[in-house]
């Protein structure tokens, strides 16, 4: 039995110690690139070494904290963290034994838990709490110390507590990883640390960088930041965060200018050259330094420094923002801290160095004697201060998280074999497993905070938006401004941003939002967010992104932001060319009427006898449906007025020239028929002349029947002659109909020019040709100009020549045939005789 117990124990050492050797050289800190080591001093703090090899495993360093339990929860803090501190250095130097505090909050929960009766009840947890010194070789020296088990034959640590940083994180992770040890951390937050492939023991109580990466980028969204500047810390934290903020905002469209980064045991020059980017920077948003006055930047600080007492020394950087872990109230903390007794303090190192410190004092040389009146309960250190609980939680919610796995474990019984002192090498690994399986299922509140976690290990990701302000003392402080809860679906940031919102937001863009009217075009060779305004094209509006054109019957505004409905434009009787010539229209109607009331009072006077009074009221009447039929053309064409307005001007003209025609011919019979033995006017009597005119105008009436029937006028909507308004109009349908039917006008008209030229020169008493030679060539010169100023008129202006040429014709025809014998009716009656009229000038 005893032989087997041995052999197991020299076993699992011998494991360790091959692994350990592996370990050696891949956790060496490479702080120092060329083959110098790490080298751990004897008072646990790290020092450069150019001339020695790297010294990991030393001589075993006993833990800060340690007691004994059933079950034995291991803890890794930097309890220490110190830095060499030099004169312009970045880095602060931070008080020895600052983070005590954190590894007092473990075992204050473990002792919270021991005197639980609901909690693994009758079960005694224990602990060993190690102090990293922030060194990674450090912690892997714990790890390795916390995996060889704290009792010489089987008993190891159920889980580990820490790292305070993701780079020892990372370290530790690998060395407990294999044996399934769970390791739980209340800091860690590299996004990396969620893959299982790498890390498959990995748990934390601290939200991932990828949860803070993309509430950054939401939170720069929010105030417009396009342009920012990146500053992080060369390491897995700095190096990881910044790769999923940069990727988080570039979705969200943000443009980093430069991002660059420092550790502080870099030289001065690398820190001197960031600080130098930063000044000469045009981004006035820097996500996450300065020794020296820099011009104004709005920091945004990752919840590693946005928090931290040491930053709040930079006075320059007022007014940062940031994410940082929320506040929170442990019952009975603030009185377990205070709670040191001179018995205490005496019997741990780490307590009697604190206690030291923060008294100035000692038992023995060097400070004055502690004479017992030191009294921390008037202490003013991190230690005391309970006002900013917030990591502090994280290991208080972690070792109650460890301990929720182990009752749930008992509980399934699957933890009767450890009562056994004889058990086998294979059973470590099914117990860590086991764990590992009930800590992914712990889901349970403590003090009203939640704790569970997902398939990756990692906690529901809340956060608080924290704002430094300036108090009435000039000093930095800490309010909250808002919350951000990752579980909340398209949260908006502007609906939880209370005060911040208040201030006078910086402006940081590479260039300014383009102005209405312009699109963005990217500059040649830079970022996205780097473009010139370009004005948008005529017809087109802008979103401040890019142009796109109005729908057809839109048109932009004069800012080219929105689209407005065009205007209409066409022909009315309410504008001052529409009224003018529908006066005219209706005084020319008007105009025949009067002349065929003249005609038909004097019907029986020679005058109007002898020139055919029959043909003279059919042309008036003609004449006066050509003046009525240019109102159809004046005011919103609809399908009935197309097909009206064309048709009866087509059929009214051939009838009113028909009419001229007859009259002309009639003149040249007359004179014909007064040679001795003619006969002719039998051939052109009444009944032949009327038959003309209806032979004439049927013709017409056909072509446009035709016209109709085929392909008639209808409204259209003219978009192409006006980009910015609408000409409403008549389209022809046919233009070989509309050609046809003024072809046929002008065709009958030559005809009536060239018998009237020819009979011109006949007896002047008696002459009415004259008069109809003027007025046809007022007509055939009316519409051969037409046709050019009809063709070449833009919108309603090709309606105004049309009804132009309509109504000069057709006062060319009635003052030119019909004026000089109303002249002669009304004030020369003596001539309005037969004998004058028949009276012949004989050569």
């Amino acid at each position: 039995m005893e032989i087997s117990t041995l052999f197991i124990g020299l076993r699992l050492a011998l494991g360790l110690f091959e692994l350990n050797s592996a370990f050696a050289l891949n956790f060496c800190w490479d702080g120092v690139k060329q083959s110098a080591g790490c080298v751990v001093r004897a008072d646990g703090f790290i020092t450069d070494a150019s001339s020695v090899k790297c010294e990991l495993l030393g001589t075993a360093r006993p833990p800060a904290f340690s007691v004994d339990g059933d079950y034995v929860i291991g803890g890794v803090f930097s309890i220490h963290y110190n830095t060499q501190t030099v004169k312009h250095n970045y880095t602060a130097r931070p008080e020895p034994l600052q983070l005590l505090k954190i590894s007092r909050v473990m075992v204050f929960a473990i002792e919270e838990i021991n005197k639980s009766t609901k909690l693994l009840p009758g079960i005694r947890l224990g602990y060993q709490i190690h102090d990293s010194c922030a060194s990674v070789t450090v912690a892997v020296h714990a790890a390795f110390q916390l995996s060889n088990g704290l009792d010489p034959v089987f008993y190891t640590v159920m889980a580990v507590v820490g790292e305070s940083g993701s780079t020892p994180s990372i370290s530790i992770s690998h060395v407990i990883g294999p044996f399934n040890i769970p390791q739980v951390s209340h800091s860690a937050t590299c996004a990396c640390l969620s893959d299982k492939r790498q890390y498959p023991s990995f748990f934390r109580t601290i939200p991932s960088d990828q949860f803070q990466a993309v509430a950054l980028a939401k939170l720069v969204k929010h105030f417009g930041w396009t342009w920012i500047g990146a500053v992080r810390s060369d390491s897995d934290y700095g190096n990881n965060g910044m790769a999923s903020f940069l990727d988080a905002a570039q979705k969200e469209g943000i443009c980093v200018e430069y991002s660059e980064s420092f550790y502080r045991t870099h030289p001065r020059s690398r820190i001197q050259r960031v600080a130098d980017v930063i000044r000469s920077s045009t981004a006035r948003v820097v996500v996450e330094l300065s020794r020296e006055p820099s011009p104004p930047r709005q920091w945004i600080g990752s919840e590693g420094w946005i928090t931290h007492p040491d930053m709040l020394r930079f006075t320059f950087c007022a007014g940062a923002i940031g994410f940082a872990i929320q506040k929170s109230v442990i019952p009975g903390l603030r009185d377990f801290l205070l709670d040191l007794s001179p018995t205490k303090v005496a019997a741990s190192p780490v307590l009697t160095e604190f206690w030291e410190d923060a008294f100035n004092c000692r038992l023995e040389q060097n400070k004055r004697v502690c004479n017992g009146s030191e009294d921390i309960q008037k202490l003013q250190s991190p230690y005391t201060d309970t006002s900013q609980v917030r990591s502090d939680n994280m290991v208080y919610k972690a070792i109650y998280a460890i301990a929720h796995a182990i009752h749930n474990l008992i509980s399934s019984r699957n933890l009767q074999f450890m009562k056994g002192n004889i058990l086998f090498f294979c059973t470590i690994f099914v117990l860590f497993s086991q764990m590992l399986t009930q800590l992914k299922k712990v889901n349970f509140s403590q003090n009203g905070y939640h704790v569970s976690f997902d398939a990756n290990g990692d906690p529901v990701a809340t956060y608080e938006l924290v704002n430094w302000q300036k108090s009435e003392s000039g000093s930095i402080v800490l309010v909250t401004v808002g919350y951000y809860d990752a579980s909340l679906k398209n949260t908006n940031l502007c609906h939880f941003i209370s005060m911040y919102c208040m201030w006078q937001v910086p402006v940081s863009v590479c260039t300014d939002s383009c102005p209405q009217g312009t699109h963005k075009v990217l500059q040649e060779g830079k970022s996205i967010c780097c473009y010139d305004c370009v004005p948008c094209p005529v017809g087109e509006i802008s979103n401040a992104t890019d142009c796109f054109p109005c729908p057809k019957e839109f048109w932009p505004n004069a800012n080219k932001d929105t689209c407005f409905p065009k205007l209409v434009e066409f022909l009315s009787f309410d504008e001052v060319l529409g009224i003018i010539l529908a006066a005219f229209s209706v005084g020319g109607a008007c105009l025949a009427i009067i002349t065929a009331s003249v005609f038909f009072r004097h019907r029986t006077s020679p005058i109007v006898r002898a020139n055919n009074s029959e043909l003279s009221f059919l042309l008036l009447f003609s004449l006066t449906l050509c003046f009525l039929c240019s109102l159809t053309f004046i005011g919103a064409p609809s399908e009935w007025s197309c097909m009206l307005r064309h048709t009866a001007f087509g059929i009214t003209f051939v009838l009113c020239i028909s009419c001229v025609l007859c009259k002309t011919i009639v003149v040249l019979m007359a004179f014909k028929a007064t040679l001795p033995g003619s006969n002719v006017m039998k051939w052109f009597g009444p009944p032949q002349q009327r038959m003309t005119v209806v032979s004439f105008t049927f013709i017409q009436v056909l072509i446009c029947t035709i016209w109709l029937v085929v392909s008639p006028p209808f409204p259209m909507k003219n978009l192409t002659t006006y980009k910015e308004r609408i000409i409403l109009e008549c389209a022809l349908g046919s233009a070989v109909g509309f050609w046809a039917v003024l072809g046929y006008i002008g065709l009958l008209a030559v005809f009536c020019f060239v018998l009237a030229v020819l009979a011109r020169k006949l007896p002047d008493n008696f002459n009415e040709a004259k008069f109809i030679t003027f007025s046809m060539l007022i007509f055939c010169a009316v519409w051969i100009t037409f046709i050019p100023a009809y063709v070449s008129s833009p919108g309603k202006f090709t309606v105004a020549v049309e009804i132009f040429a309509i109504l000069a014709s057709s006062f060319g025809l009635i003052l030119c045939i019909f004026a000089p014998k109303c002249f002669i009716i009304l004030f020369k009656p003596e001539k309005n005789t037969k004998k004058h009229v028949m009276n012949k000038t004989v050569s």
